[in-house]
């Protein structure tokens, strides 16, 4: 099963999965366009693989137990989320329902329906997360590390930075503003960023959940990261035109939680080795406990000041003097 199988990971999740030529694939999703494309796609390219595609969505526990009896999955990528973080920075009650919600939903179920794997796509802005959409990941990450010492499915969770080409992501927004003869945003000249290819990404997601045990969150090998304005100042000359002269650079600042830099962990998270030379592991810890995020989620839900609610929010995923959080 794979949550969010209309979007950029979860849609090439489907690919890949379909090539090791599993019993069936149940993609989940509230885009039905998405669905119905990736669907499609599958059906041509793996005519002989069982494909259910299921319009729903991860907030709707009713809705989702009674697909989990019905189906019966072994693993679940669980990649459905809201990822834009200045949206999510406006729209905070809707990250935290969708993203943290709809995890724990999915989580629970995996342990009453007895699914082997959970794999939650996670993301480096869950790093001391200074935006919505980061803490609402790292709270994500806590729900995983809680319950994987606690039942026997095998949670784990996958944690990298910006993939390239994904749908609304950075490189598809230049080229738009290349082709519109400019001016290409850049929010600040410093800015950095990790990059990788969506399939790449998704090959090593897959590897992770194939190595992956209780409660381990896992680090993609991604390389150095790369200054925004030297990817944008080559994009622009693949177009054969100059920076500056053919097409203007707008540096416009920092947008609403943002950071200058990200970073793919904590300091003190002790990274290990794996089998595989471009994916570490952060070990397992059993410090977080599920029943008391459940209670500051239901507090959080209740919330109507939004300045109040963002700041319960980043309380909840900060791991208080050890983790400070970024603001």
């Amino acid at each position: 099963m794979i949550t969010g199988a209309g979007g950029s990971i979860g849609s090439e999740i489907a690919r890949q999965v379909a090539k090791l030529e599993p019993q069936c694939i149940i993609l989940v999703g509230r885009g039905e366009n998405s669905i119905f494309e990736i669907q499609q796609e599958l059906l041509a390219s793996s005519p002989d693989l069982r494909i259910y595609s299921v319009i729903a969505d991860v907030r709707n526990l009713e809705a989702m137990d009674d697909l989990m009896g019905e189906m019966h999955p072994t693993v679940i990528f669980h990649a459905a989320a809201h990822k834009h973080v200045p949206l999510m920075e406006a729209n905070p009650k809707e990250a935290i329902t969708n993203n943290v919600r709809g995890t724990l939903n999915m989580a629970e179920l995996a342990i009453k329906h007895c699914v082997k794997k959970f794999v939650l796509i996670s993301t480096d802005k869950a790093v001391n997360p200074s935006s919505v959409m980061g803490a609402t990941k790292r709270v994500c990450e806590k729900i995983i590390l809680a319950l994987g010492q606690e039942s026997n499915v095998e949670f784990s969770a996958v944690r990298f930075g910006n993939v390239l080409g994904s749908r609304g992501s950075l490189i598809p927004v230049i080229e738009s503003q290349i082709r519109r003869g400019g001016p290409v945003t850049v929010t600040d000249r410093e800015m950095t960023r990790y990059f990788m290819t969506i399939p790449e990404a998704t090959q090593l997601v897959l590897q992770a959940g194939a190595i992956g045990k209780r409660g381990e969150i896992y680090i993609l090998d991604m390389g150095q990261p790369i200054k925004i304005v030297d990817l944008v100042y080559e994009l622009i000359k693949m177009h054969n035109l100059t920076p500056d002269v053919d097409i203007e650079i707008k540096f416009t600042g920092i947008r609403p939680g943002e950071k200058l830099h990200e970073i793919l962990n904590y300091q003190d998270e002790g990274l290990t080795g794996t089998v595989h030379p471009k994916i570490k592991a952060i070990p397992a810890v059993s410090h977080y406990d599920i029943r008391s995020i459940q209670e500051e989620l239901k507090n959080l839900e209740i919330m109507q000041n939004s300045k109040e609610l963002v700041s319960a929010l980043h309380k909840l995923a900060s791991d208080n003097s050890e983790h400070p959080t970024l603001r």
